[in-house]
């Protein structure tokens, strides 16, 4: 009998081990497959092999629990083109899957819905087409849903209500459509509630006042009407309804009363209710109209019902098409407030593209100036308009500067902006930077407290603003800097041994202490009046003077810039290692993210090199120095010196923000020691 059952014991033992192991050979050949789908090039994902195992820490962003499985995959600004494949939906151990930044495109497969263990989806700022599954409501666990920018159409699901535990819904700039779900207000654990720039329709629902926790609702720039509802107010500064011309409501100061007509109708067109027995706006189908009619009651009709309907529906759709033509020519006039007004387009301009109108229109323009008409500096914004109107450059002379911004004197140019060399009259060299109109903010009053922040930084480690100019005729804004002769500090990392870019010893810690400087006036220390995040430190962003003195580039530029624009920038960065790690489940920056870039351009300029692996952070937490200094010094270094520069840098890379130090500890640690 005791045989019977150790034999028996032996038996279960191996079913789970042999079920484990199993399970485990399942999610190898899954994660090939998604690999195979998500890089179909096999660029990025190289690291992820047959013949590994996902969890010997071999498979680039993938991380496992005890057992063995994975729950983690963190691929976020990887340049990742391909597509999801329905076989995600195997990893059932999954918690945390992170694509955002990179360019993949094609639909979300339904079977996403059956990683039931998630808590974060973030995959926003792809290319994904389609509707959003409604099989995503059964993700019971989900807390952060991130689909935001992205090309996603259709309705919002009503299934997305049965998240209990979501806290975080962000689906702005897609192209959805429809009304806003109702069902999203029994959403009690929500905190944020983004669904801007979309084409969502119908009333803002009541609903949307119970979620105890919200903080955030953003419902701007889509086509939605009726009445705000009052209990809204005590979201204050976090809900925004800017761009929906049908909204009124009572007590918001920007919005009309929702007006009463024989005391119970509004005048502003209320969502249809079939309760309500109104077909106004709303065809009948001859089939509901055969069942609606189906009794003795509706054959009985006179001609003189008959013919009194005729024309009371004809009436109806006069009365309708008039509205709608009225509806379509109000919304053109406000698509030409916002885009440019030589082109109505949702394609950024670019200076190329824009240069036949230029020509068409050469009239010099003094002010500030947007297609709308708005001239910020008429108004009274509690600004100087003598303080701005001193960094004011006539547009003549900014073409001129740049010979008619001559491809010869181009630098750079991406979807964004393009920089310009040039030269002013009076002899000084710039570099002027070209921004279309449509990636700025559209909010007038924003825009210009971002114009007057950037005109007020000024040190002797950042790139200096001489000025700026915008143009209504040509669509775009310039900004007029310094030029600062000897590039950024990227193009002298990866240099070849002997090579001229091979900087010193003594010019790589002098660098290291201007970056630092500069960081900590924007962050307020040592008297400064400032208090600025700068967001997007990397090796492009340090430019080095004659000198090599190290002095920081696009300082606030953020601030100019339209939410969408300011994601699309961070991509490259994603992709180098500079945002710090908890920027993927925040999606905040703060001045600790900052002082985690800064050191990473430490490791970048004690190794030589732009990619910093985890390696060489092991290499220094070994004590391992001399395995990662650059080769190009061939030893010519202080050891001591080369020391306390790699702790520091594994100290502001430190995966938990609250364990880096602030900047003003950097510049304080550094001046101890030189």
């Amino acid at each position: 009998m005791s045989y019977l059952l150790l034999l028996l014991l032996k038996l279960q033992i191996f079913l789970i081990f042999s079920t484990q192991s199993l399970s485990l050979n399942n999610e190898l050949d899954t994660l090939i497959a998604i690999k195979h789908s998500l890089d179909p090039e096999n660029i990025v994902l190289t690291s992820w092999n047959i013949h590994s195992d996902p969890c010997s820490g071999t498979f680039e962003g993938v991380a496992c629990n005890e057992q063995g499985l994975v729950t983690n995959i963190s691929l976020q600004g990887k340049g990742l083109t391909g597509k999801i494949p329905s076989v995600i939906g195997n990893l059932k151990s999954l918690t945390g899957l992170y694509l955002h930044f990179n360019g993949l495109n094609g639909i979300l497969p339904k079977e996403i819905a059956g990683l039931t263990q998630l808590s974060d989806l973030y995959l926003n700022v792809n290319n994904f087409s389609g509707f959003i599954p409604h099989e995503i409501g059964n993700m019971s666990n989900l807390q952060v849903l991130q689909l935001c920018y992205n090309e996603l159409n259709g309705s919002i699901p009503t299934e997305l209500g049965k998240l209990k535990r979501l806290s975080v819904l962000a689906l702005q700039y897609n192209h959805l459509s429809g009304a806003i779900p109702a069902s999203l207000g029994e959403l009690e654990t929500l905190e944020r509630l983004d669904l801007s720039f979309n084409t969502l329709f119908g009333p803002v629902p009541v609903t949307l006042t119970y979620p105890p926790k919200l903080q955030t609702l953003d419902i701007q720039n889509n086509s939605l009407s009726g009445s705000v509802p009052t209990a809204l107010q005590r979201l204050k500064g976090g809900l925004q309804y800017s761009n929906n011309h049908g909204l009124c409501g009572t007590g918001f100061s920007d919005l009309d009363s929702c007006q009463i007509v024989s005391n119970s109708d509004p005048i502003r067109p209320e969502p249809y209710e079939p309760s309500k027995n109104s077909t106004i706006g709303f065809p009948v189908s001859p089939e509901i109209m055969a069942k609606k009619c189906g009794n003795a009651g509706c054959r009985k009709r006179s001609e003189s019902s008959t013919v009194g309907l005729v024309f009371a529906v004809i009436g109806v759709v006069i009365v309708s098409s008039v509205a709608g033509l009225f509806l379509i020519l109000r919304y053109r006039r406000e698509k030409q407030k916002i885009g440019n007004t030589a082109e109505i387009s949702n394609i950024r301009l670019s200076t190329d593209k824009i240069k036949e109108v230029y020509r068409k229109n050469v009239s010099p323009l003094i002010s500030l100036e947007y297609s709308s008409g708005w001239d910020p500096l008429s108004k009274d914004l509690g600004y100087s308009q003598e303080f701005l109107q001193s960094f004011m450059f006539n547009l003549e002379e900014v073409d001129r500067a740049t010979q008619c911004f001559s491809e010869m004197n181009l630098l750079v140019k991406n979807n964004i902006s393009a920089n310009y060399r040039g030269i002013l009259r009076d002899g000084s060299v710039v570099v002027i930077k070209c921004i279309a109109k449509t990636s700025c903010k559209s909010d007038e009053t924003e825009f210009l407290k971002g114009l007057k922040l950037l005109t007020s930084l000024k040190h002797g480690n950042l790139v200096r603003l001489r000025g700026f100019c915008c143009s209504k005729g040509r669509g775009e804004c310039f900004l007029v800097y310094d030029f600062v002769s000897n590039g950024s500090l990227s193009k002298y990392l990866d240099v070849k041994r002997g090579s001229a870019e091979v900087l010193e010893w003594s010019t790589r810690v002098s660098i290291i202490h201007g970056i630092a400087k500069g960081i900590g006036y924007l962050h307020g220390n040592k008297g400064s009046k400032h208090s600025l995040v700068h967001q997007n430190i990397s090796a492009e962003k340090v430019l080095l003077d004659y000198r090599y003195n190290s002095l920081l580039a696009d300082s606030g530029l953020h601030k100019l810039l339209a939410d969408d624009v300011v994601f699309s920038t961070l991509k490259a960065s994603a992709a180098m290692g500079y945002l710090a790690p908890e920027y993927t489940t925040t999606g905040r920056f703060t001045e600790k993210s900052d002082v985690y870039a800064f050191g990473v351009i430490v490791f970048q300029l004690l190794t030589g090199k732009h990619d910093i692996t985890h390696l060489s952070r092991q290499s220094l937490e070994s004590g391992g120095l001399k395995d990662i200094i650059d080769e190009n010094l061939e030893g010519k270094f202080l050891e001591s010196e080369a020391e306390k520069l790699a702790g520091l840098a594994l100290v502001c890379t430190d995966e938990s923000p609250h364990l880096r130090p602030t900047m003003e500890n950097v510049m304080a640690d550094l001046s101890d020691k030189w």
